[in-house]
């Protein structure tokens, strides 16, 4: 089954990192037909030389999408998605390592359920290297516990998912929603019957830490969930009672110090790793 990688860098991220990403894709079970890059905005040498390498060298894999200025995450994504190829896409981040049998699990996972159109994982969330895991962040698995849960929270790890490119332009595309992109993508794939599942086996290490946790925090975070509820009632996904819940929860967690919200998180939105 042919399927194309998407993933988005701007000029903040590390060029390191990214190195190890795309190696992490290069060395799968099984290697994809594409990797569709978009370049959000103008880049620093650093960033432009390592994926220069890359396409130089990988002949006819990559395919590299530029915007001529930042317009963030969702409007990455979106433009992103229409340039790939083929229907089945794998969504990964600059930052993060798949574990070398990753695409061969979800890609056979959505050949063998062809009413399941998103398949997502745990994620194993690390400090430094992939060796030293902090948490496994676990996201329910059935279909049923998807719909309940993403009442709730977001239901899948953004990092993790391979999904049915049309069910995806079916229901939207990605759109800008600072923060919120993919779980507002996720509960409009929901709204439209479309099926969501995750393979209850942690196949993507995520980076952490205290950078991750600041990332939860602030007002702006905060108001970016405020009208992403409001839109989620509004369409009768939630009830009124899960609005005001989720607003008070979240209002409350994105105004913590930094230091009390990181230990939140660890403590019960988390599993500690052994």
């Amino acid at each position: 089954m042919e399927f194309s990688v998407l993933m988005s860098v701007y000029y903040k991220e590390n060029a390191s990192y990214l190195k190890k990403a795309i190696d992490s894709i290069l060395n799968q079970t099984l290697r994809p037909s594409e990797i569709v890059i978009v370049e959000d905005g103008k880049l620093t040498h650093e960033l432009n030389d390592c994926i220069g390498e890359y396409v130089i060298n990988n002949d006819g894999l990559f395919k590299i999408v530029k915007l001529e200025k930042n317009k963030g995450l969702g409007e990455a994504l979106k433009i992103g998605l229409l340039n790939c190829s083929y229907d089945i896409v794998a969504r990964m981040d600059t930052d993060d390592i798949c574990r070398s049998d990753r695409f061969e699990k979800q890609i056979n996972y959505l050949r063998n359920n062809s009413n399941v159109s998103i398949v997502g994982s745990y994620i194993a969330e690390f400090e430094g290297s992939p060796n030293n895991i902090i948490s496994i962040r676990k996201v329910p698995v059935t279909y049923k516990e998807v719909y309940t849960n993403s009442k709730r929270r977001n239901p899948l790890n953004h990092m993790t998912v391979v999904f049915r490119k049309n069910d995806i332009l079916n229901s939207g595309n990605y759109r800008t929603f600072l923060l919120n992109e993919d779980y507002d993508l996720w509960c409009r794939v929901l709204m439209n019957n479309y099926i969501i599942e995750n393979i209850p086996d942690t196949l993507v290490y995520a980076r952490a830490g205290n950078e991750m946790y600041m990332r939860r925090g602030g007002i702006k975070y905060f108001r970016s969930e405020l009208e992403l509820q409001k839109q989620l009632y509004n369409s009768n996904f939630i009830s009124f009672y899960r609005l005001s819940t989720n607003i008070i929860l979240r209002f409350t967690v994105r105004i913590l110090p930094n230091r009390l919200r990181s230990t939140l998180y660890r403590v019960f939105l988390r599993k500690k790793s052994k």
